[in-house]
């Protein structure tokens, strides 16, 4: 009987292997061929109409209404009087109506000045952000 020598616990030498880096492969860019499209007519640009809004002169922009009252908090951006006729336009609001009384702090006024917020009675619903403009 043949007896094999025990080999003794060593550690092993790991070997690092060598990284080969890949190239990167460069995909082949074709242009594609124009394709023969009919040239485009070119018209005249249409000039849109100028609405009237455009044209009135703002005097203020609603920034609160008290339905109960039908009443509207309006901030001036120039000088209303009473019996001027103002249209109020909106997203979903337009009329026309004559001031017949606006009242500053509670107080009735005759006519209001630029940068003053005052309280207008009105004929329909309004909203905040509508305009106010001369009619």
């Amino acid at each position: 009987m043949v007896l094999k020598k025990k080999k003794k616990n060593t550690p092993r030498k790991l070997s690092k292997k060598k990284v080969v880096k890949k190239k990167p492969v460069r995909k082949k860019i074709t242009k594609k061929k124009a394709s023969a499209k009919k040239p485009v007519k070119r018209t005249a640009k249409v000039k849109k109409p100028v609405t009237k809004v455009a044209k009135e002169e703002i005097l203020g922009v609603v920034t609160h209404y008290f339905p109960k009252v039908r009443a509207a908090v309006i901030k001036l951006k120039g000088l209303l009087s009473v019996g001027d006729k103002i249209r109020i336009k909106g997203h979903t609001t337009d009329f026309t109506q004559v001031v017949n009384s606006i009242q500053i702090d509670h107080v009735v006024v005759n006519q209001a000045k630029k940068g003053a917020e005052i309280g207008l009675l009105v004929n329909s619903r309004v909203r905040q952000h509508d305009a106010v403009t001369k009619a």
